[in-house]
């Protein structure tokens, strides 16, 4: 399955999620800070989505009250609630 999300708040504009079987095969963003996204999406490929959720919510980045990572843990928790 493949998520397709918006974020909000934070420079990157769309993030594309594929999961099976409750684990993240792969990460993208288009736009935002490609060097710390190529590293988060290394970082979270092969990882459950409930350990990813748990390790990325609420990150915030500087003064803004969320960030890429955060976004992140928001799209999966749609997913792993529906």
């Amino acid at each position: 399955m493949t998520i397709h999300y918006r974020p909000k708040g934070v420079c990157s504009q769309q993030m594309e999620i594929d999961i099976e079987n409750g684990v993240i095969q792969s990460f993208r963003v288009l736009g935002g800070c490609s060097g710390n996204l190529q590293g988060i999406s290394r970082l979270v490929e092969g990882m459950e989505v409930s350990d990813a959720i748990r390790r990325l919510d609420g990150i915030r980045c500087g003064a803004k009250p969320t960030s890429c990572p955060d976004q992140l843990a928001q799209a999966l928790k749609q997913y792993h609630e529906a």
